[in-house]
């Protein structure tokens, strides 16, 4: 279905200063490390600022990692509501078929809340462990992973925990989590199309693999922000956003970085407390910020390893931006703010155009990575009427299932292509025996870097921020069939 747009307002009429947003924004594209995809402020339920760096765009989706929790934490409430799933019953009784081997009495007293706090009572991320003790079923396998502690006692991220609420929802409902969402959340809010990564065994993974566009995460944040309500019909428990925001299991230090103050702050069911309000995140910047005392919602999408700068920079900028009631006289400083929110483009790679006299040498060139490893087997390079073809094949290559891109190559911006995967390119011939180009993937938060050098035919390919799911380049979108 096709969402409605949010209802929107200039930002001065909802006590927003743009002055604040512009150095929001200033500040996030000085910071080298961070590589903005999309910004979306809700004040007062109110649209007040959006807009996408070029090539992303609003419509497209977008891999969301661990900020898919936030979504299985509510299809769990759902189904609690629904007297399907109980919070203080163990895991083991939602899969008696394991009772036999489930022998260790911490794994038996772990309950469905422990699993949806992160308090399993490992130490440790087992997603690995869980994954490699049992592919077939990896709930038994990390059922089968003795606690350190007892449940409740010890916080650790750790992805089986997701995992398996995610998958005692999808017991219970006899659904996945997308369709058991779609008309109890995802069509009353207005969400449309989303995709979920699946496992094995045809599970959606419950902890991460959620592609959808940051309009959806806003309008799950609004929801949370109205503790469940949404025009006037209550979708989620009254209470619920508090009972999941609130935090279950202590953090600090438990991250192992000394530089993540909002990681320490607590865990709720599927959300972390911040140092303002709290919020789901996903791997490299994907955010729904929750504000309650500002009553505002900010969602958006990234490309950075330095999540906690990211969070610093909203404290910093976005934060005294809110003010008490609406500003007057500021309605071109907002005109301001919307034309450059219109304009937003990341930068693309530098290049010119193929060197004249070694056009014959390129158009039949191959290249090869020295080591022989990396995220590209091998690249070839072509040329038409048209222009360059630039052929990738990706280490996860079989003659049943290829993984190879064809990227046509333009003189300048970004060229978009939507098939095989939705990519941009940009770049081109640093030198005459130099060929540079990124690749920007553009339903997730992956760009690739890669160099081909003509003279020995070699290339260099590397990841700015690397995938967590699987290694083919094919593989880098949102799965077909979205619910």
């Amino acid at each position: 279905m096709s969402a409605s747009a949010l209802p929107s307002s200039g930002p001065a009429a909802q006590g927003v200063d743009a002055a604040g947003v512009h150095a929001f924004l200033d500040a996030l594209e000085a910071a080298p490390e961070i590589e903005p995809h999309s910004l979306m402020i809700m004040r007062h339920g109110r649209m007040v600022a959006s807009g996408w760096w070029a090539p992303y765009t609003a419509e497209r989706p977008h891999l969301l990692y661990s900020l898919s929790k936030s979504f299985t934490g509510t299809a769990a409430a759902l189904a609690e509501a629904e007297g399907l799933l109980d919070f203080d019953a163990p895991v083991i009784s939602y899969f008696p078929e394991f009772e036999a081997d489930i022998t260790d009495p911490r794994s038996r007293a772990m309950l469905v809340r422990h699993v949806a706090s992160m308090a399993s009572g490992h130490r440790r991320e087992t997603v690995d462990e869980a994954f490699a003790r049992d592919p077939a079923e990896p709930v038994r396998g990390f059922l089968l992973l003795p606690p350190d502690q007892d449940p409740g006692t010890v916080f650790a991220y750790n992805q089986p925990t997701t995992y398996t609420l995610a998958a005692i929802v999808q017991r219970v409902t006899g659904q996945s989590l997308s369709a058991y969402l779609r008309p109890r959340l995802l069509d009353p809010l207005g969400i449309g199309e989303v995709a979920w990564r699946c496992d094995r065994t045809g599970r959606e993974l419950g902890f991460s693999g959620l592609h959808a566009t940051t309009d959806a995460v806003a309008r799950l944040g609004q929801l949370y922000l109205r503790d469940g309500l949404w025009e006037g019909e209550r979708l989620l428990p009254r209470g619920w956003a508090a009972r999941a925001s609130r935090p279950r299991i202590p953090t600090a230090g438990a991250m192992g970085d000394v530089d993540r103050q909002d990681w320490d702050q607590g865990y709720g069911y599927q959300f972390w407390t911040s140092r303002h309000g709290y919020r789901g995140d996903g791997a490299y910047g994907q955010f729904c910020l929750v504000l309650p005392e500002q009553d505002v919602v900010i969602a958006s999408t990234a490309a950075t390893e330095r999540m906690q700068q990211y969070l610093n920079l909203v404290w910093e900028h976005l934060l005294p931006a809110f003010g008490p009631g609406p500003l007057t006289g500021r309605e071109a400083a907002d005109a301001e703010l919307a034309e450059r929110l219109g304009r937003l483009a990341l930068p693309p790679a530098p290049g010119r155009s193929a060197p004249p006299d070694r056009d014959r040498d390129w158009a039949t060139a191959t290249f090869a990575p020295l080591a022989g490893s990396g995220p590209v087997r091998s690249a070839g390079l072509t040329r038409d009427g048209d222009g360059w073809t630039l052929t990738l094949t990706g280490q996860g290559d079989r003659p049943d299932r290829p993984d190879r891109l064809g990227l046509r190559l333009a003189p300048e911006g970004w060229t978009v292509a939507e098939e095989p995967v939705p990519t941009a390119v940009s770049g081109g011939w640093t030198d005459a025996g130099t060929l540079a180009v990124e690749v920007v993937f553009l339903e997730t938060p992956h760009r690739l870097a890669l160099t081909c050098s003509l003279a020995d035919g070699t290339l260099t390919a590397h990841w700015l921020t690397e995938p967590l799911h699987g290694d083919r380049l094919t593989g880098l979108r949102a799965p077909r069939g979205s619910v």
